[in-house]
C-alpha cells in the first residue's frame, strides 16, 4: 500500500552567509507516522523544522506540505494551510503575561474566529488532552514546573486540531519519568487523533519507544531515514557511537524489556 506523503522536502539548501547547513537535503513525512529527526550539534535539525513550517526562507530547494509549496501561496491560503500545523518549540514559547487557558485560547480567537468564552471552554478540552489538571488553566507559565510547561505548550499546539504536530526537543530538561510520560502521551495522541508527528530530538528513549522512522542529519543532508533497526545498523561513525554507545544500549534494552513483559 502506498503511503500518503504529507511533507516532501527536495534538494533543500540552507546557508547562513558562507556557511552551508543543508545541501541537497531530501526528506518525507508520511501520514500517521512519528518521524524522529536526529543529528549532531550544528546539523540544522531546528533549522529544518523552521524551514518546513515557513519560519525560514530556504536558500534553494522545494518544500511541499499537503501537496503545496507553503512559501509560494498567497497570504490567505498560506494562513489556512498553517492552521493544519501544531508547533511545540523547545522552551514552550508561552506568553508569560497570559494564563495557560489564555495562551491556548489565543489561536482559537485569532485564527478560528471564536469568541473568548468559546475559546476558553475549548482550551479546557485541550488542557485535558495534554494531561494537565483543570486548575492549570488559571496559572501563569512562571507558576508551572518544566513538565507542565511542556504540556501547556502541547495543549496550545493542539488548539486548532492540526494534522501535523512539530515538536522541537519536547523532552529536553525533563526527568526520565516525566520524559517517558510525555513520550507516551505523544504516542497516544498520534494514535487516537490520527496525527502525523515531526519530532526533533536527541533523546534515545524517545526514538526507541515512540518513533516509527528515524532520519539522521549528517554531512549537510539526510544520511538515512528508515526504521530504527535499519538506521542503527548503518556503517557510519556518528550513527554507531550514538545508537550503540552506553545510552543507546540502555534505551534499546529498556524497550525490549517492556515489550517482553
Amino acid at each position: 500500500m502506498t503511503q500518503e506523503t504529507l511533507i516532501e522536502v527536495r534538494d533543500l539548501c540552507n546557508r547562513f552567509g558562507a556557511q552551508a547547513v543543508h545541501e541537497h537535503l531530501n526528506l518525507d513525512l508520511f501520514r500517521g507516522e512519528v518521524l524522529g529527526v536526529v543529528g549532531g550539534s550544528g546539523t540544522g535539525k531546528s533549522v529544518l523544522l523552521r524551514s518546513i513550517v515557513g519560519l525560514r526562507q530556504p536558500t534553494s530547494g522545494t518544500i511541499q506540505v499537503f501537496g503545496q509549496q507553503l512559501l509560494n501561496l498567497p497570504n490567505e491560503q498560506r494562513s489556512q494551510l498553517e492552521r493544519r500545523f501544531g508547533v511545540l518549540f523547545q522552551r514552550g514559547a508561552l506568553f508569560s503575561s497570559l494564563t495557560v487557558s489564555e495562551n491556548i485560547a489565543l489561536p482559537l480567537i485569532e485564527h478560528a474566529g471564536l469568541s473568548r468564552a468559546s475559546a476558553e471552554r475549548l482550551a479546557q478540552v485541550k488542557i485535558a488532552l495534554a494531561g494537565l489538571p483543570q486548575n492549570a488553566g488559571d496559572k501563569y507559565p512562571s507558576e508551572l514546573s518544566g513538565g507542565m510547561i511542556k504540556r501547556a505548550a502541547l495543549a496550545r499546539a493542539l488548539a486548532l486540531d492540526p494534522d501535523i504536530l512539530f515538536l522541537d526537543e519536547p523532552t529536553a530538561g525533563l526527568d526520565p519519568i516525566g520524559a517517558a510520560a510525555f513520550d507516551q502521551l505523544i504516542r497516544t495522541l498520534c494514535d487516537s487523533l490520527g496525527l502525523s508527528v515531526f519530532l526533533v530530538t536527541h533523546d534515545l528513549d524517545t526514538l526507541y519507544s515512540i518513533c516509527d522512522r528515524v532520519a539522521v542529519l549528517a554531512q549537510k543532508k539526510v544520511l538515512i531515514a528508515d526504521r530504527l533497526e535499519v538506521v542503527s545498523a548503518i556503517d557510519d561513525a556518528w550513527i554507531q557511537a550514538y545508537f550503540h554507545g552506553p545510552r543507546g544500549r540502555a534505551a534499546a534494552q529498556a524497550v525490549n524489556a517492556a515489550r517482553s513483559d
